[in-house]
C-alpha cells in the first residue's frame, strides 16, 4: 500500500502531471482528426516518461558510473580533487560559503585517502559565477577543519570547467614533478575527467565517489514511476556524453 500511495502521489507532481496532460492533450488532438501530431505526441511522451523513471535513469547513469572503477591498490604521488560547485555568503561552520553536496563527497573521499595515505592535496575549483563560492578556497578551509595539514593542500582557484581542471592542475603537477595523481570525481564524472588528464599527458588513477546508483541493481514497481530526480539523472547522462564526444574530438 505504501508504494502504491508513492506511485500515486508521483502522478500529482512534476513531471508526472505534465505526462498526464500531454496525454489528455494527445487524445484531444487525435478526436479533432489530427492522428500523425497525436501519435507524434504521444511517443514524445513515451520518451518523456521513460527518461523520467528511476528504472531508465539507473541504467544510464550506471553505465557511466561502470566506466572507471577504482583501482585496489594506489600508487600516486598526490591527491587531485575536482570540484564540483559551491554557494557564497552561506553560514559555514567556520567563515561563509559551502560546497555543494557533490563537492563535498568528492572532499569526504579525498580526506579519507589522505588518512590512509597522506599525499599533498591538489584542490582545483575557482568561482565559476559571480554569486557563487571559490571551490578550491573552501574545499581548502573545509579539509584542515578534517585535520588536513594546510601545508599539504594546494589551491587551484582559476578552473572554471574539467577542462581547465585539467590543464591547470598537470601544471601545479608537472612543476612539483608528480606524474602519476590519484583523481577524485564523482563516477558519472570520471570517464571525462580521466579523458582531459589524458590528454595532457597525465595517466591519472581513477577514485570515483558520490555513486547515485547501487549495486547491483533490483528492480521494484516504483522504479516505474516518473520523478524530477530520475529526469535530472537521465539529463545528466545525455550532457556527459555529448561533453565527453566534444572532449574527445573537438578540445
Amino acid at each position: 500500500m505504501i508504494y502504491l500511495l508513492k506511485f500515486g502521489a508521483s502522478l500529482l507532481m512534476p513531471p508526472g502531471i505534465f505526462l498526464i496532460c500531454f496525454f489528455i492533450i494527445a487524445c484531444i488532438i487525435w478526436r479533432r482528426g489530427h492522428s500523425a501530431i497525436a501519435k507524434f505526441m504521444v511517443g514524445l511522451n513515451i520518451v518523456f516518461y521513460l527518461l523520467s523513471t528511476q528504472w531508465i535513469s539507473s541504467i544510464l547513469i550506471g553505465s557511466l558510473e561502470a566506466q572507471c572503477p577504482s583501482p585496489d591498490t594506489m600508487e600516486g604521488d598526490c591527491i587531485v580533487m575536482l570540484g564540483g560547485g559551491a554557494s557564497a555568503g552561506t553560514p559555514a561552520v567556520q567563515g561563509t560559503g559551502n560546497l555543494s553536496c557533490v563537492a563535498e563527497s568528492r572532499l569526504t573521499t579525498a580526506a579519507q585517502l589522505y588518512r590512509l595515505k597522506p599525499l599533498p592535496i591538489i584542490v582545483s575549483g575557482g568561482q565559476v559565477y559571480a554569486d557563487s563560492g571559490s571551490e578550491a578556497n573552501i574545499a581548502k578551509r573545509d579539509l584542515g577543519l578534517l585535520g588536513v595539514p594546510p601545508e599539504m593542500i594546494i589551491v587551484e582557484d582559476k578552473s572554471l570547467n574539467t577542462r581547465q581542471n585539467a590543464v591547470n592542475t598537470c601544471e601545479i603537477m608537472k612543476k612539483q614533478g608528480w606524474s602519476r595523481p590519484i583523481l577524485v570525481t564523482s563516477a558519472f564524472h570520471m570517464d571525462r575527467a580521466v579523458l582531459n588528464f589524458q590528454k595532457e599527458g597525465i595517466e591519472p588513477i581513477p577514485f570515483a565517489t558520490d555513486y547515485r546508483v547501487s549495486q547491483p541493481r533490483y528492480f521494484h514497481w516504483n522504479k516505474l514511476s516518473p520523478s524530477a530526480q530520475a529526469l535530472e539523472d537521465s539529463e545528466l547522462f545525455l550532457k556527459e556524453k555529448l561533453r565527453i564526444f566534444v572532449t574527445r574530438y573537438f578540445e
